[in-house]
């Protein structure tokens, strides 16, 4: 059935209708497929048409056309944003650790909004969303670190054609900056005081235990929530971290004070029969997560003024102001010596000077944090109960 300028209507002996139309290009008849009908009406079965038309002026056919439409869009919807970022991060000059924590930051705070969609669709909108959720729900050091990591992998995406431009420069200055001195040295009366205002807070026991635990040894947080039971040996007060577990790809060898090691005693019979030391709250197999950190810190109104990176600035300036030698607290640190000379002939791991130190450290620990829990119940005597002093919440 003719529909006029080359259009007709095909009925296949099956009922079918088809719509076709008929052109000639380089002097030969063609027909092209436009779809069935009644799903394509007559007047949108025009409109393709005239759409058809135009690429046929300029010497193209629109059935090659349509099948590199398609093409594209297949092309488009395998480069989603989470294919570009995870070819990305594995193509960055890191250590495995590292790209196992940035690719964290990205299937929390960032696949699950624009993950699946293809990079050329993604818009400042979206990405304006996601900082926004990001500053409100996990804090304004992760938005602003989920700001730069989508900068980045947009770069990437332009550079190798699967992106026109990077939706995150327009809302670049959405966020407000983050004040928080995350690597401020504390004093003694501080220390004192966020330790006791962890005793004293009532949530997570597990989370508390971590919190303290990376205090006692000033090892990394992420080293910290991650520990597993195997690397322990409380018998012997040695805390064992594998060459894949740590920054520089070398194992670290941490001595327990006896703090330290009363402390995760006592967290034995609660998470002793499994993996991890400190467990994730609902996927029991995995570690917990530094937003439980985060999370405790703003319930005790210490997020603006405290970061847990600043665990280990702060001991390793109160140490070196008691006079401790900077090689045992670089060694305690895991930090690897600036002189390339002096690392190859200084191989000296100085653990019983270190496990003396840390001891020391500790013990002070308790005392700055006593000396607080005093402080507070002078300044609040009718805070205690009837026939006896206040006592700090274990």
């Amino acid at each position: 059935m003719a529909a006029g300028a080359g259009l007709y209507l095909e009925v296949k002996p099956n009922g079918s209708k088809l719509w076709r139309w008929k052109y000639r290009l380089l002097g030969k008849e063609n027909r092209y497929a436009l779809g069935s009908y009644p799903a394509l009406p007559l007047k949108e079965a025009r409109e393709a048409v005239e759409a058809a038309r135009k690429l046929v002026m300029k010497g193209i056919h629109p059935t090659q056309q349509k099948k590199l439409d398609r093409l594209q869009i297949g092309v488009e919807h395998a480069n989603t944003f989470e294919v570009i970022a995870r070819e990305w991060v594995g193509f960055r000059d890191w250590e495995e650790v590292t790209k196992k924590r940035r690719l964290n930051m990205l299937e929390r705070v960032v696949f699950p909004y624009i993950g699946s969609m293809p990079a050329k669709q993604i818009t400042p909108v979206h990405i304006l969303d996601i900082l926004k959720r990001a500053d409100k729900q996990n804090g304004n050091s992760v938005a602003w670190e989920a700001k730069r990591t989508m900068s980045a992998v947009f770069e990437f995406a332009v550079s190798t054609l699967r992106a026109a431009a990077d939706p995150v420069y327009p809302v670049r200055k959405a966020l407000v900056a983050n004040k928080t001195q995350h690597k401020r040295p504390l004093s003694s009366s501080d220390i004192g005081q966020l330790l006791a205002d962890v005793d004293g807070h009532g949530g997570n026991y597990q989370t508390q235990c971590a919190f303290n635990l990376m205090w006692l040894t000033l090892a990394r947080p992420s080293e910290v929530i991650e520990a597993e039971w195997a690397e322990f040996d409380l018998d012997a007060a040695i805390w064992r971290i594998p060459a894949e577990r740590m920054k520089k790809r070398k194992e670290h060898l941490i001595p327990l004070p006896q703090q330290a090691v009363a402390l995760l005693r006592s967290m034995h019979p609660i998470s002793g029969s499994r993996k991890h030391v400190f467990p994730h709250r609902d996927e029991r197999s995995k570690p917990m997560v530094t937003a439980s950190f985060r999370q405790m810190l703003n319930a005790l109104s210490w997020a603006g003024k405290f970061s847990p990176h600043a665990t280990r600035t702060t001991g390793s300036t109160r140490l070196n102001e008691m006079g401790y030698s900077a090689d045992w607290i670089e060694r305690q640190l895991a930090h690897e010596e600036p002189n390339s000379v002096r690392r190859t002939y200084n191989h000296a791991d100085y653990f019983k000077d270190r496990a003396d130190m840390m001891q020391q450290w500790a013990n002070l620990l308790d005392q700055w944090k006593q000396a607080a829990i005093k402080a507070a119940s002078a300044e609040s005597p009718a805070t205690a109960p009837e026939g006896g002093t206040s006592q700090p919440q274990q």
